[in-house]
């Protein structure tokens, strides 16, 4: 059937809803082709004269002259197509409705061409309607962006401007229960925001000064205020529509095979139909108008229309659906791939891990308490921007360890030493924070059995390890870790349960800290201390092995290794235009649970358009074989291979939109 034109896409700060087609010309003829065609039959009941009047004859009487009115009403919403698709000679499904509904008329079965031209125009309708609703389903984020937002001028004013006016730099002021007009970060003010429309999250996420905010998202129960961080035409919600509006033009592998076959499949039929009509009289099987007849009800049988809405339909409401719940993916192709992987590599850090070291372990030696170690360690690394420095401050500070010194000690002579630690002079004394090699460097008294053990068994466990020194004595180890993901092992579990078997760490850290994080979420193969050419390299070898592949990684670091996967997808693409525009597949907020739903979907669209596929053809068959013999009308024929079929296929692949995380 004939699908809602794309068009250009409108810009997604200005969206509004799509006309509905149940208000259109199109279906107000509709309406009218069914009211005639219901009281054409009450009134050939009531006369007794539903019998037909015979070949090349319309009868005059009331319910005749209802019917031929159903027919022609209906009809208009097709007839001028058919007829250029005669002239242009590219059959299609109107035109084989056109010729359906002609004929019935000629053979005087005027109750059966109203039945087509009504029943036809309703399922068209029908699945224009599921179309547009699976469509509107992203654009009903715009729509909740509020229309006017409330903006500080400087001298401090507040003054309503709309949304769509907004630009990087404005102050803007949320009030608690509404809604957040456009990215920026928190100036003044702590709430929580609920952003499941753009990410997927279900629960609120706490804010204060400093964090980032997207429009469109719910501010709930504390007063913000917002410096924008981009133009209202560019929110990440702005980039999202345009994405999966240029997705939804795409067209999948499968859809593509669909229309092709659809291209020469109606001429076929077409001369199918026509040899059936002239055949079997030719040589003595029957009459003319017996024959005829099963033509016409072949035709209508063939009529491809459940054929090519099955995937497209399919496709929409699979994108739309996964774009509801934070999984942008970018069109019917990748949703397609993504449900034929077999194999998939991931990259460790901000994927499996969180990307940031934490102190996991303080052991002290000696007189000191862990929290003196600490607090010694955070005393020297205040003044360092390394990694390391700030996250053994942070927990300094987040477990109250400079309470541990009544007054605040005097720093001097810090000394950084780069990839090994520093060197300072604290209250008089020489302090050393830093790696072993720093300590046999500046050759301080060899460590104890006891204390190479616990430093031993620390990195055996994947950890980074701290020492710390003070007057030529070691006084403790400081072990950090990039925390993994509490989800991660879980996740991969789900995985396996969907099939994906070969499943590969690669990753350019250390091999020791690699293998850790492996064996702890339960990946076997682990490939470490990889360049990002080489990441690339494990890809192509990985897709030797397997027809589908997708590598996860965290954005743009990994762009070259998901582009050399059959799908690469993203984490955290809230924020990050970069990995939006780069990604197959977009994983919106930072939530690896959303990966198994991701697969689930694509999955579940993939068996859809299979099962839509066979459920039409083989539906057409089995009429067609019946229309031959006989046993199928022509208002069976519409009935239940036309609109039936047309039907079926579109709300199977409404299931989608039930799938949830």
């Amino acid at each position: 059937m004939s699908q809602p034109s794309e068009g250009k896409a409108s810009s997604p700060v200005s969206a509004r809803a799509r006309p509905s087609p149940w208000g259109t010309a199109e279906a107000k003829r509709t309406y009218v082709s069914g009211a005639l065609w219901i009281l054409g039959i009450l009134l050939a009941l009531g006369s007794g004269s539903a019998d037909a009047a015979g070949w090349l004859r319309i009868r005059l009487d009331p319910a005749g002259l209802v019917f031929l009115a159903a027919a022609l009403i209906g009809g208009w919403n097709f007839f001028p197509k058919g007829l250029r698709s005669a002239r242009t000679l590219k059959l299609d499904m109107n035109f084989l409705m056109t010729i359906a509904i002609t004929g019935a008329l000629l053979i005087g079965e005027p109750l059966e061409a109203a039945a087509i031209a009504f029943l036809f125009s309703l399922a068209e309708l029908l699945e224009h309607s599921a179309v547009v609703r699976a469509r509107d389903s992203v654009d009903l984020l715009v729509r909740l962006n509020p229309e006017r937002a409330s903006v500080l001028d400087p001298s401090g004013k507040e003054r309503q401007v709309p949304t769509k006016d907004l630009t990087r730099g404005h102050i803007v002021r949320v009030r608690p229960g509404e809604k957040i007009p456009i990215d920026g970060t928190v100036l003044r003010g702590e709430s929580a925001v609920n952003e499941a429309n753009l990410t997927g999250e279900s629960k609120p996420v706490p804010k204060a000064a400093g964090d980032a905010v997207y429009a469109a998202t719910l501010n709930y129960d504390g007063f913000l205020e917002i410096e924008a961080s981009t133009d209202a035409s560019d929110t990440t919600l702005a980039r999202i529509v345009r994405v999966v509006r240029e997705a939804q033009t795409r067209r999948s592998p499968t859809e593509q095979f669909v229309k092709k076959f659809a291209r020469y499949y109606t001429p076929i039929v077409t001369v199918l139909a026509a040899l059936t009509m002239l055949i079997p009289p030719l040589i003595g099987l029957g009459t003319g108008l017996t024959w005829f007849v099963r033509g016409l009800t072949l035709l209508v049988i063939a009529c491809p229309c459940a054929l090519v809405i099955a995937t497209p339909v399919t496709v929409v409401s699979g994108l739309t659906s996964a774009a509801r719940h934070g999984v942008l993916i970018k069109g019917g192709e990748y949703l397609e791939a993504l449900g034929g992987t077999c194999a998939m590599a991931f990259d460790k850090t901000g994927t499996l891990t969180f990307g940031r070291l934490t102190v996991t372990d303080v052991l002290p030696f000696g007189d000191l308490s862990a929290e003196e170690v600490l607090h010694l360690a955070s005393v020297v690394e205040t003044r360092s921007e390394h990694p390391i420095a700030r996250a053994i401050v942070a927990r300094a500070d987040a477990a109250g360890a400079s309470t541990a010194a009544r007054s605040e000690p005097i720093v001097a002579e810090f000394t950084a030493r780069p990839g090994r630690g520093v060197i300072a002079q604290v209250d008089g004394s020489e302090v050393i924070v830093g790696t072993t090699e720093l300590f046999e460097q500046e050759r301080w008294p060899n460590w104890n059995s006891q204390q190479t053990g616990r430093l031993d068994a620390l990195e055996s466990e994947g950890k980074t390890v701290v020492a710390v020194g003070r007057n030529g004595r070691l006084v403790g180890l400081i072990a950090l870790a990039d925390e993994i993901r509490p989800e991660s092992a879980l996740v991969l579990r789900s995985l396996r349960a969907l099939g994906i078997h070969e499943q590969i760490l690669l990753t350019g850290d250390h091999e020791r800290v690699a293998r850790a994080v492996g064996h702890r979420v339960g990946i076997d193969t682990v490939m470490a201390s990889l360049l990002p050419e080489e990441k690339v390299e494990a890809m192509k070898e990985l897709n030797t092995r397997h027809s589908g592949t997708a590598m996860l990684g965290d954005g743009v670091n990994d762009a070259p290794a998901l582009t050399a996967a059959t799908v690469g997808i993203a984490m955290g693409g809230a924020g990050s235009p970069a990995t939006i525009e780069t990604a197959d597949v977009t994983l919106m907020a930072d939530d690896l649970n959303m990966l198994p739903y991701a697969v689930r979907i694509s999955r579940l669209a993939r068996r859809l358009v299979r099962f839509n596929i066979v459920l039409a053809l083989g539906l057409k068959i089995l009429l067609a074989v019946g229309a031959v013999t006989g046993a199928v009308s022509l208002l069976v024929a519409v009935l239940v291979g036309d609109m039936g079929a047309s039907l079926a296929v579109t709300l199977n692949a409404m299931r989608l939109a039930n799938l949830r995380p």
